[in-house]
């Protein structure tokens, strides 16, 4: 075999070297989970926008406590000036933020939602229960964004941190690991009490 021969064939060998040293899995990876957090942010922006919908009717419908309805408007305002681009994924207090945020309106919605049962009236209104439909079918979105995002986050770092893509990731992209999104609750795994006494 020729030198010349040998040549061409070092190029396939070190092109696909290089492709086994993360060169291209970092960043499609990287994309793969600021999609996922485009959903994120997507599934939040519905909710946002059907609270004041939600706040409206009950307001009209019933005399509910006017500081739960109160508390829900300030939460969710409070929730939209808290920005995380997907260069801010990187940075755990940027996302810790973002999800304190969101974790108050979740709760503020929690004290709506069981203020409401106390107001049979306003359960039985068409245009309250289609409010709520939609906001239930929000709130799935959000856990499933949330899920599937985590699930990319967890793809790129185990990618960033193990050979031979680690090689790609230190030395060509300068990868840094991605921030999972966490209850930020503590009790984030308990269903709000619903009660009827007070």
């Amino acid at each position: 075999m020729s030198f010349r021969s040998a040549r061409w064939m070092i190029v396939p060998v070190a092109a696909v070297s290089l492709s086994a040293c993360g060169i291209n899995s970092v960043p499609t990876k990287e994309e793969a989970a600021k999609a996922q957090w485009a959903n994120v942010e997507a599934a939040y922006q519905r909710r946002a926008d059907l609270i004041p919908n939600l706040v409206e009717t009950a307001k009209g419908a019933a005399q509910i406590e006017q500081s739960t309805l109160e508390g829900v408007i300030q939460a969710r305002a409070s929730a939209t000036q808290v920005k995380l681009s997907p260069d801010d994924l990187e940075d755990p207090a940027k996302v810790q933020a973002f999800q304190q945020a969101q974790g108050n309106v979740s709760s503020a919605l929690g004290r709506l939602l069981v203020t409401v049962e106390k107001y049979p009236d306003l359960k039985s209104q068409g245009r309250f229960a289609d409010l709520m439909t939609q906001l239930e079918g929000t709130e799935n979105r959000i856990n499933i964004s949330i899920r599937d995002y985590n699930a990319a986050v967890q793809d790129y770092n185990t990618t960033i941190r193990t050979f031979p893509d680690i090689i790609g990731a230190k030395i060509v992209h300068g990868a840094k690991p991605m921030t999972p999104y966490k209850a930020t609750s503590p009790n984030a795994n308990e269903a709000p009490k619903v009660d009827f006494g007070q």
